[in-house]
């Protein structure tokens, strides 16, 4: 009973106080919520509990319904042909690059799916403290919404691989899920000839004056379908959560302001507790294991490398500057880097050494990233002047 209320109590605290931390330390909160749930379990406020595994893995999917309402289709459909062309060359190189470097330094097979992954999730935190002074912000986002569907295809296909290997199970998984995606194309398309010729229904379902927070209950039931709809498919339920949060920026155009609403109530509550569950399951004493730093690092270089030579191929749109900036901006999948190693440790197909090693590696990739951005951005003597104008 005591340890429950510890549990609890030391949660409140987490979720309180690490923006305060993360401001000090001028760090994203989601890395020092990891670090305060590994710190804190080794200090023996925290410990596993039903309760709190079963928050945390809602607040993992919750964490990727938000990713998705982070993209809207149509804009997608919209692009540039040349721009789409030069994504779609950039993300082949990335896998690439992560092909020749684990077959080169003979990793397991698992890196070949973990090192192109790229989320747009931390690119939304640079674009609140860059978003006016940039103009390569704009390119990350497109290029990284483009390639963070990809990921998340590849990673429900992996999910399968991990869960099934690779035989008449994997294929019949892909066949699922190829018939899933043929659906979810003329789902829609029918809803967007629907809501072109009878433009009320969205008002309709979510209204502009709305004191029944109805576009919050349609948003909770479009995810719940979409989960249950993966759980009978057999499917991943994290990529079900994706589509289902690029549902309502694609269909509820006039609701501008609810993504930013269902992203305050997640990382408000759910998705802290998925990340300091995350840091718990770290132990403190595994930093001493012989090598695991190292492989970390090593993970972080290569994820980092590969991006910075794929980036090469929007030079002649931008500029040598800018496609290094869109590389970087890329190199923190943190969320992605995250599921994908919990998965494949649940699933086996890693040891709990790498586990450990992919989830330091996120750590480092996004210190790491986040002064290389701003050394890039404001070289030393910029980087004092600005200090010495901020109070």
């Amino acid at each position: 009973m005591e340890g429950n209320i510890s549990l609890v109590l030391t949660l409140s605290a987490i979720i309180a106080f690490s923006p305060f931390l993360a401001k000090i330390f001028k760090l994203p909160t989601t890395p020092v919520e990891i670090v305060l749930g590994s710190t804190l379990a080794y200090m023996g406020f925290l410990h596993n509990h039903k309760l709190f595994e079963l928050v945390a893995e809602f607040g993992f999917l919750y964490l990727m319904f938000i990713a998705g309402t982070e993209i809207n289709i149509k804009k997608i459909l919209k692009i540039d042909k040349s721009l789409l062309r030069s994504a779609l060359i950039y993300l082949l190189l990335l896998y690439l690059l992560s092909f020749i470097s684990t077959f080169y330094l003979g990793l397991s097979n698992v890196f070949i799916v973990i090192l192109p992954l790229i989320s747009v999730g931390l690119i939304a935190t640079l674009k609140k403290e860059y978003g006016k002074e940039t103009s390569w912000l704009p390119l990350a986002m497109i290029v990284g919404s483009v390639g963070e569907i990809v990921s998340i295809a590849i990673l429900t296909v992996a999910s399968e691989a991990f869960d099934t290997g690779f035989g008449y199970e994997l294929l019949k998984a892909i066949f699922t899920l190829s018939f899933f995606l043929i659906i979810i194309t003329l789902l829609f398309y029918a809803l967007k000839v629907l809501f072109w010729w009878y433009p009320e229904i969205a008002p309709l379902l979510m209204p502009h004056a709305d004191n029944k927070d109805q576009d919050f209950r349609l948003s909770m039931a479009i995810l719940f379908s979409f989960l249950g709809l993966m759980m009978y498919l057999n499917l991943e339920l994290a990529f079900g959560a994706f589509i289902a949060g690029m549902f309502i920026p694609t269909f509820f155009e006039h609701k501008y302001e609810l993504p930013k609403k269902l992203e305050s109530y997640g990382f408000g509550f759910l998705v802290p507790i998925f990340f300091v569950h995350v840091g718990s399951s770290f132990k403190l004493s595994a930093l001493q294991v012989d090598g695991l730093i190292s492989t970390a690092l090593l993970v972080t270089v290569l994820m980092i490398g590969i991006r910075l030579i794929s980036a090469v191929v929007f030079v002649k749109a931008t500029s040598l500057k800018d496609s290094a900036l869109l590389a970087l901006s890329h190199s923190m999948p943190l969320t992605l880097l995250i599921a994908i190693a919990t998965l494949a440790y649940h699933q086996h197909t890693i040891d709990k050494f790498h586990y450990y090693a992919f989830i330091l590696a996120s750590l480092f990739e996004v210190i790491i990233v986040m002064l290389a951005i701003k050394l890039i951005i404001y070289p030393p003597v910029a980087l004092l002047k600005k200090m010495k104008k901020e109070p």
